[in-house]
């Protein structure tokens, strides 16, 4: 059994456990234990910064949305989370490092891993992707084709040709050349006073009209240091990785995908929304006509939300 820390002080329901040997955060809406004949189970898979609690609008209102019937769980990226008092970042750091756990492979195989361990194998699964997240459900596709799958969802999907977007171009240089340049300034962040780093950044979100403050105390979290510069060394393997778009992959579950592109979205130029919808005319692929963010959960999490309900009721009533 896997160390493990719950906190259950604000509903729904919160584990950090070990998980590949590096601590995890897993925030649970509805049942926090799943046995064997468990219908449904719905898997939050994050972007990058992978933090559970950015998600926490969007899962609640999907959680009622479906009439609190589905677990609504999501699962953070191999240390992307500060680890309770009691635990470490990693358990034993030398097998850490030489699985790579932090990187992109490494945390593949971690959501992989989870699944094995904590959901039994006939739990119909609806996977939720954000940013690299989806990439990582791709990749969790090819490598295990026996996972029940229902529908997977790609929200803002960053599959391809990373390094060659907008945002790319600027941040492949900081991500990859000079990641421990930034290092300094994040330590030096750490050490202020919580209070003052969530000032900090409710000033630097004070542009969002409604920002959801459900993501501030997260936030805060991130700015311990070394989620961070895991966050940032996971980011710099995006940018020489995610190359050409998995067609292979694509074409095996198209039944089951459905991609929602952003109209503004730096991440992913509405080129590519065009370039796969080309390739793959009978797929459900969605454009946004609502002027959503790439990070949606800053402001639009209910809304986001609710469209997924919409997509996906029909599915979930047989």
């Amino acid at each position: 059994m896997d160390n493990m820390v719950t906190d259950r002080r604000n509903g729904p329901q919160t584990d950090f456990l070990y998980c590949c040997g590096a601590i995890t955060e897993v925030l649970k809406f509805g049942s926090c234990q799943l046995h064997s004949g468990h219908k449904v189970l719905f898997l939050i898979i994050p972007g990058n910064p992978g933090v559970v609690g950015f998600y926490r609008t969007f899962m609640q209102t999907l959680y009622s949305m479906f009439g609190q019937h589905h677990p609504v769980w999501a699962v953070s990226h191999a240390g992307h989370c500060v680890p309770p008092d009691s635990m470490d970042m990693v358990e034993d750091a030398s097998s850490a490092a030489k699985r790579d756990i932090f990187g992109l492979n490494g945390q593949i195989e971690h959501k992989l891993v989870f699944l094995a361990r904590h959901v039994p194998k006939d739990t119909n699964l609806v996977l939720i992707g954000h940013s690299i997240g989806c990439y990582i459900i791709l990749d969790m596709m090819k490598r295990n084709p026996e996972l029940k799958i229902i529908k997977a969802i790609m929200l803002f999907p960053t599959i391809e040709r990373m390094a060659q977007t907008p945002q790319g171009k600027v941040m492949t240089p900081v991500l990859c050349h000079m990641r421990y340049v930034a290092y300094l300034p994040l330590f030096l962040l750490s050490l202020l006073p919580e209070g003052l780093k969530a000032g900090l950044i409710k000033l630097v979100f004070g542009g969002l009209r409604s920002l959801d403050h459900n993501v501030v105390q997260p936030t805060v979290g991130l700015l311990s240091g070394d989620c961070a510069a895991n966050a940032m060394y996971m980011g710099g393997q995006e940018m020489r990785k995610v190359l050409e778009r998995d067609n292979i992959t694509i074409k095996e579950n198209l039944e089951k995908l459905i991609f929602y592109y952003g109209a503004t979205d730096h991440w992913c130029p509405v080129q590519y929304y065009h370039d796969i919808k080309q390739d793959f005319p009978n797929g459900d692929l969605r454009l946004c006509e609502n002027g959503f963010r790439h990070a949606f959960v800053l402001d639009a999490g209910r809304e986001i939300a609710k469209m997924v309900f919409e997509w996906i009721s029909k599915d979930l009533s047989m």
